[in-house]
């Protein structure tokens, strides 16, 4: 779970987008046709260089130079997500591209993380998007009936996981819940597109918004090992969570998917997996972070293999990389399972610091490759 989104991307959002981070970048030093916009985000500004721009490919060279961790977005006027970058540091440069079409936009600035944001107007005039290969729209396809599929087969599990709660059975309960989040976490970059769901069925206790309640699968998640006891409220939120989660089921098909977006929600995975999982964060009371972080891998690896038959045209050496780095990340993960024909995997609080480590390696040696997929994608 990331820190919480600002709008929801629906299917009317028919843009195709990338974001490659980088440490270091040049940015609107050369002639770029005006496509490149620098965006400085300081504590109290969001600094544009320009708030006009051709439509068709965008690139904001973001650089940090407030003294807080800061989130930049690409926003239509409705607060619908075009593109956007989480956790850039102060000092950090990093950059997001991005297919717009002619229009307003809105380039926030979130130093903090926090809130709505600084925000400036913006606006795309005349160009056109370019066509793109037909594997590609055969990729989208695939892709979108498999986020559908997960979504489908999450709700018998989370119905599972709720009928334990209601009758306050809490060891049926906790055998329930980590497979009950596979679907979401294999698709989390489209399940957290829906900005007002995700809030609502995976927010962790330290990333809530001020006067928000907290709900959904964490709650949940502490009440039963941490507290080891099963109220009235928990009961009354299970319903909630699987209320939601029909919801997301039902609208999980309008969200807009494309190319780019797959690509970069593959790296947003390896990302997911980097902030929360590695760490412990994510299922602190459960200790069921390695069942997330498979089901964070499977989601990005489907991604790719998806618009492989393209980006293997357009750089191979990439592909061979990406296929030599997942299947490395896959042996290590295999190392935790209790049960290689299920998700059955040993408690993250079982895991020593230098297995931890290298963990991490292995998503950071992944990750780095990942990031390139989105413009091989599109090359």
């Amino acid at each position: 779970m990331r820190a919480v989104r600002l709008s929801v991307i629906t299917a009317a959002a028919a843009v195709a987008l990338t974001a490659v981070t980088a440490c270091t970048q040049k940015s609107g030093t050369q002639d770029d046709g005006g496509r490149v916009v620098d965006v400085t985000a300081k504590d109290d500004a969001c600094e544009v260089s320009k708030k006009e721009f051709p439509a068709g490919h965008l690139e904001l060279a973001v650089e940090n130079k407030g003294s807080k961790v800061t989130e930049v977005y690409l926003l239509f006027p409705d607060d619908r997500i075009v593109a956007e970058r989480e956790n850039i540091g102060p000092g950090i440069k990093q950059k997001v591209t991005a297919e717009v079409k002619a229009g307003d936009y809105v380039i926030a600035c979130k130093p903090g993380m926090k809130g709505k944001g600084i925000r400036q107007e913006v606006k795309a005039t005349g160009g056109t998007v370019a066509k793109r290969d037909p594997k590609l729209d055969t990729a989208v396809a695939d892709y979108r009936r498999y986020v559908q599929e997960q979504a489908d087969e999450t709700l018998p599990r989370v119905e599972t996981f709720v009928k334990a709660i209601k009758a306050g059975d809490v060891p049926a309960a906790k055998k329930a819940y980590a497979i009950s989040r596979l679907g979401w976490e294999r698709t989390e970059p489209v399940a957290e597109s829906f900005g007002d769901i995700d809030p609502k069925v995976d927010v962790r206790e330290d990333g809530l918004e001020d006067g928000q309640k907290w709900t959904g699968w964490h709650r949940l998640e502490k009440a039963l090992w941490k507290d080891g006891k099963i109220g009235t409220e928990e009961k009354t939120l299970a319903d909630r969570l699987l209320t939601d989660l029909q919801d997301w089921q039902k609208r999980v098909g309008t969200a807009a998917i494309t190319p780019t977006s797959m690509a970069n929600g593959a790296k947003e995975l390896l990302d997911e997996v980097a902030q929360g999982k590695v760490t412990g964060e994510e299922d602190r009371y459960a200790h069921t972070d390695l069942v997330d972080f498979k089901g964070n891998v499977e989601g990005a690896q489907k991604a790719y293999e998806l618009l492989k038959p393209v980006a293997s045209k357009n750089d191979p050496a990439l592909a061979k990389e990406l296929d030599k780095q997942f299947a490395a990340l896959e042996e290590l993960l295999d190392k935790y399972r209790t049960d290689k024909t299920s998700y059955d995997f040993v408690s993250y609080d079982k895991v020593g610091k230098d297995d931890r480590k290298e963990l991490s390696d292995a998503v950071n040696a992944l990750a780095e490759p990942l990031s390139k997929l989105a413009a091989a994608v599109v090359k």
